[in-house]
């Protein structure tokens, strides 16, 4: 089947998706679910072929650890699939409601975007969550993933495939691409594909907007920062920033760049880097004179997304060098304060450009499941419809029905023209 062939069914099944209850799409995320399980033992060996191939050929070793997809990861998975059937369905809802006369009702109302295409890196757990996210919003999917995980990809489509059609959902609903030029033939497809979220590189990211007239929600780098006030308590600001970098580093949420106020520097900086002994840490000249350890920073290291044990670290004057720096440099997806000065944390909440601001806690929580969003498909630091970790919300629109008894626009108009009341009624 050709992507165009692939394109259309997606757009003939999305009709149907659109009017399905939310017993039917929770039933099939169940199969989904228990089907990852059934069969945990496929994943895991072509994983295995995955991730040796990968070493083989000399890939990096942070997107190595992206690959690894076995054991508790793919409960991990059912367990998501599990949660995302939980939540309420974002489809249906009503936004607003007003009367426009009497008998002559306006509802604004949440319906699904219609046919996604997703282009995403080498974590196969992106391929469940973004299943489960798309068939809970009742979207159609048309999948293309990192060919490093290609056979664990593989089998995960066919998992999900025989799992929620034979639960009911209708044929083509999902697809999965493999190649380059599946990509680009996706891409030249604006009456059959609605959006295109693509997560990788950010050249990749550009070329994508470049090529493209369909609407496109993501983004490209995740250069996170973590500034350090003046007022913050130090022991906390220690956890923080070590948190933000290393507890996960090859991810778009780990920090890159950390910020400190120039009179807390001499007393933080030392706890951090017996905090942290594992990161390379490359600093500016004031940074370097504090911590003998560290490395000499270079201008492309405060736009660098290392996604590894590297952290650029800068001492500023003050928070407005802070905001300045990172609104410059930064790549307005995640940064966060550490203060005890809560109207500090607001001015920064407010200042800073970014889809997530945060207070006193790690970068990491920009995450769609640790904000209750059940899972997501990825990360969006544009301005569209969507922005942040974009879960269920963030793959519905809206759509007007108007609900009359046989008005007719003429009674409305001219000398005699009937009045409308337009009144809120939710």
């Amino acid at each position: 089947m050709t992507v165009v062939d692939s394109a259309r069914a997606a757009r003939n099944a999305s009709f149907l998706l659109a009017a399905l209850p939310r017993e039917a799409k929770d039933r099939s995320l169940a199969s989904m679910a228990a089907a990852l399980r059934t069969r945990s033992a496929e994943v895991d060996a072509a994983n295995m072929r995955d991730l040796q191939r990968a070493r083989e050929q000399g890939v990096a070793e942070p997107l190595v650890k992206r690959l690894a997809f076995s054991g508790n990861k793919i409960e991990q998975s059912a367990v998501g699939v599990e949660s995302v059937a939980a939540l309420e369905d974002p489809t249906g809802r009503t936004l607003s409601a007003r009367e426009l006369d009497e008998k002559l009702e306006l509802l604004q109302v949440t319906v699904p975007l219609g046919v996604i295409g997703m282009v995403f890196e080498s974590r196969p757990d992106a391929l469940v969550q973004i299943s489960a996210l798309c068939l809970k919003s009742g979207n159609a999917v048309l999948l293309k993933g990192g060919t490093e995980a290609a056979e664990t990809n593989r089998v995960l489509f066919d998992i999900i495939v025989g799992a929620t059609v034979q639960a009911g959902m209708p044929e083509g609903w999902i697809a999965l691409l493999e190649s380059r030029d599946d990509v680009r033939a996706m891409l030249a497809l604006p009456d059959s594909i609605d959006l295109i979220i693509p997560r990788g590189s950010n050249e990749f990211v550009r070329f994508i907007m470049d090529n493209t007239s369909i609407p496109v929600l993501g983004h490209a780098d995740g250069v996170c920062h973590v500034y350090i006030d003046r007022s913050a308590d130090l022991q906390q600001a220690v956890a923080i920033a070590r948190d933000s970098k290393t507890q996960y580093v090859a991810v778009c949420n780990a920090a890159e760049t950390l910020l400190v106020h120039a009179d807390v520097a001499e007393a933080f900086l030392p706890q951090l880097a017996a905090a942290v002994p594992e990161v390379v840490l490359r600093g500016c000249e004031r940074t370097c004179a504090i911590v003998a350890r560290a490395q000499p920073a270079q201008q492309s290291d405060w736009t660098a997304e290392y996604l590894d044990l590297v952290l650029a670290v800068k001492v500023v004057d003050g928070f407005d060098e802070a905001v300045t720096h990172i609104n410059r440099f930064g790549s307005h997806h995640t940064d966060a304060i550490v203060t005890a000065d809560r109207a500090d944390a607001e001015r920064f909440m407010a200042r800073v450009d970014s889809a997530n601001v945060m207070w006193n806690c790690s970068t990491r929580f920009a995450d769609g499941y640790r904000y209750g969003l059940g899972a997501e498909v990825g990360i969006a630091t544009g301005k569209i419809h969507a922005r942040g970790p974009v879960g269920l919300d963030g793959l519905v629109i809206y759509q007007w029905r108007l609900y009359g008894n046989g008005q007719v626009v003429a009674d409305y108009t001219g000398p005699d023209a009937r009045g409308f009341t337009h009144r809120r009624l939710r």
